[in-house]
This record gives structure tokens, C-alpha cells and sequence, in this order.
């Protein structure tokens, strides 16, 4: 009597850190890897930033590239001409490249 209950629990032990390392894989594949690919993602966008590619910032802005300094940006808004402003590319939450928008274009009217 003693050893088939003692048997039951070991076989409860087991399956508990069976259901630990399952926990443990899903919360791998459901939290942290997306956040590692879509951080990657954004790296290679700001890597990828040139003067005069179009930009939204993460304050909803759009604007022009006009120089690019290391870490920061000058970023002209608007048609005025006086308008620029430096900002980290850290605050750059979107880019889009001067063709990209006429390529996609013309790319939907061949689909129709």
C-alpha cells in the first residue's frame, strides 16, 4: 500500500514539470520571440534609412530625411523649408523609400 501510493506521486511529479517546460516553451514562442524578430526588424530599418527617404515619426509626423549623423536625423516637415528638426532614429517609427509607393502602385493596376 505504502509503495503504490508512493508511485502515483512520482508519476504527479514528473508530469508537473512536464507541464512547466510546455508552459515555458509556449510563453517562449508566444512573448518573446515575436518581440525579438520585430526588434530586429526595426534595426534593420533605421540601418537601412537614406537622405531623402520618407518617415513617420512614432508622434504620427511625416517627413523628409535630409541628413543623418550617427544616432540622430535632421527630419524636414511640411513644405516649409524652415522646418527641421534633429531627433534620434530611436523616434523614427516608420520609412519609406522614394519608389516604394510608385512601384506598389503600379504593381495593384497589373493585379486588375
Amino acid at each position: 500500500m505504502i509503495l503504490a501510493s508512493g508511485g502515483a506521486q512520482g508519476g504527479g511529479m514528473g508530469s508537473m514539470v512536464i507541464l512547466m517546460v510546455a508552459l515555458v516553451g509556449i510563453m517562449y514562442f508566444m512573448m518573446i520571440r515575436p518581440q525579438n524578430k520585430e526588434r530586429k526588424r526595426v534595426e534593420a530599418m533605421l540601418s537601412a534609412m537614406e537622405v531623402g527617404d520618407s518617415v513617420v515619426t512614432t508622434s504620427g509626423f511625416y517627413g523628409v530625411i535630409i541628413d543623418i549623423a550617427g544616432d540622430d536625423v535632421i527630419v524636414e516637415f511640411g513644405n516649409n523649408r524652415n522646418c527641421r528638426i534633429p531627433m534620434k532614429k530611436e523616434a523614427i517609427a516608420q520609412v519609406e523609400k522614394p519608389g516604394d509607393f510608385k512601384a506598389s502602385a503600379s504593381d495593384d493596376k497589373d493585379k486588375k
